[in-house]
């Protein structure tokens, strides 16, 4: 029987229960250990080009002995509490909710695909603005997540497409800067057309979500907000709304046209120097 109107669907089939409140941890220790699992899993997926077994059996022990995805989720999940920022979600609807929940808003609920969701009961689930459909933590390891969404079948019409996506916190943990662009390019194919919309519906769908880790914006030798928008321009999009904090940056980018792919190549080209940048980067190629 297909899923009730506005009932949250989860990809994953089999999975376990969400993950029970994890205990305080500081935040200099939720920080830790979700920056070794991210470094682990790139040193993992190189190893796995170079088709070295015995490397990423050597890595994987190294992730299970950190605790694996459950220590993963029990940082993440503490990185959502209000007294560390919060749950990301929350940006997103301080920058729709307002016009969502006004009497001019008259679309009804939007569909939106949540990839790396860590909880049921965050913002945009609370809101009863969504019909959500999940890729999410509970039962995948962060290094899939990506796989997961570039295997999935792409949409076969609009019926099947999204109003919204949210990338919160993916796309950093992709490994290659090549992968991060093609999954930015293939956000585009599961997004309904900008012609479903009109009027002030139409300033913020169909969009693009996308929430990174501060440094891989303002403190990176490849990559800065202009290079980032000049990207995302030319695969479709046009910045709606931003915002940076210490520790996060927060993009709103609304899908303008039907183009599939993007018009010009990016390559890894040095914008910023110095021996304390970090070597994040995003191409096109």
């Amino acid at each position: 029987m297909a899923p009730k109107k506005g009932v949250v669907k989860n990809l994953a089939a089999g999975r376990p229960p969400t993950v029970t409140k994890p205990k305080s941890l500081a935040r200099k220790t939720t920080k830790s250990i979700i920056n070794k699992l991210h470094l682990l899993e790139k040193r993992k997926a190189q190893a796995i080009k170079k088709g070295d077994g015995a490397q990423v059996a050597a890595i994987e022990a190294e992730i299970e002995a950190l605790g694996g995805i459950e220590k993963y989720q029990e940082a993440s999940l503490q990185g959502q509490r209000h007294d560390r920022g919060g749950d990301s979600s929350n940006v997103l609807m301080e920058w729709v909710g307002p016009y969502l929940s006004s009497e001019e808003y008259k679309e009804g609920r939007l569909r939106m695909l949540e990839v790396g969701a860590l909880s049921t009961k965050n913002a945009c689930a609370q809101s009863n603005h969504f019909d959500i459909t999940r890729i999410d933590l509970n039962s995948q390891e962060p290094g899939i997540l990506e796989q997961d969404f570039m295997e999935r079948p792409l949409p076969k019409d609009e019926s099947e497409k999204f109003d919204i996506i949210s990338l919160s916190l993916v796309l950093n943990f992709v490994p290659d800067h090549k992968d991060r662009g093609e999954m930015l390019v293939r956000t585009t194919q599961f997004l309904t057309s900008p012609k479903r919309f009109s009027g002030t519906t139409a300033a913020f769908f169909p969009s693009l979500f996308l929430v990174l880790p501060a440094p891989c914006i303002t403190n990176s030798r490849y990559l800065d907000e202009e290079r980032l928008t000049a990207i995302m321009e030319s695969i479709g999009y046009e910045v709606v709304e931003s915002k940076t904090t210490q520790r996060l940056v927060y993009y709103l980018w609304r899908r303008t046209s039907d183009q599939v792919g993007h018009d010009r190549p990016f390559r890894k080209e040095e914008i910023r120097s110095g021996s304390t940048r970090n070597n994040f980067a995003i191409t096109l190629v």
